[in-house]
């Protein structure tokens, strides 16, 4: 790998209101260095962490940030939790029938300024159940990768009740309480890269 010589790329931030955010473009999410997490209880007791391995979308960021948006989609059947029978259980109609339906989308309808950081409310679609979230969103920064192309990362995190969207599989525990929790939260690490056009037009306006 070489290390790209065009162009420099103009200021990768910008201020605003007292906070930092990134510069306008679209930004689409790198899949080797994302991650779409949750975490539930089981047993009521106990914490299990889940992973899709497999999704795509994009982050457009406005000149006016309120007016930025972000759009998703998940392969179901790519969940992981480390434990094959699990998954396997998971894709299944007890949970979220991948066969049936292959895909969660999650699509912003609103972005506000909340202190230093972001409320992100968007909705989310699961089992073709539509329903609204309020993502808490932080801007961690953003950088020049060695290919010449610019870099964003964001962390965001909601909680959720699973049933809301249909996923009620549960079964009674003899000393009371579930086996599943109905809480889940729902934890994103991303890393975004600046589309092609819009580093185009960013270089031709710096």
């Amino acid at each position: 790998m070489t290390t790209s010589t065009t162009t420099p790329l103009a200021s990768s931030t910008r201020p605003y209101q007292g906070t930092v955010v990134p510069a306008a473009g679209v930004y689409d999410l790198d899949q080797a260095h994302t991650t779409v997490e949750f975490v539930a209880r089981h047993l009521m007791i106990t914490k299990v962490r889940g992973r899709f391995a497999t999704f795509s979308g994009s982050v457009n960021v406005a000149k006016v940030p309120e007016e930025s948006s972000v759009e998703v989609t998940i392969d179901a059947a790519s969940i992981q939790t480390s434990q094959e029978q699990r998954d396997t259980h998971l894709r299944s109609a007890d949970f979220f029938d991948a066969e049936k339906y292959p895909t969660l989308t999650f699509k912003s309808t609103a972005v506000e300024l909340d202190g230093d950081n972001w409320k992100v409310t968007g909705a989310l679609t699961v089992r073709d159940v539509t329903r609204p979230v309020v993502l808490d969103v932080e801007f961690d920064g953003a950088n020049t990768t060695p290919w010449g192309t610019q870099a964003v990362a964001f962390s965001a995190s909601t909680e959720i009740d699973r049933e809301a969207w249909g996923l009620t599989y549960n079964q009674t525990l003899e000393a009371g309480g579930v086996v599943v929790g109905k809480k889940v939260r729902i934890e994103l690490n991303v890393e975004a890269v600046l589309r092609q056009e819009s580093q185009d037009q960013e270089v031709g306006a710096a």
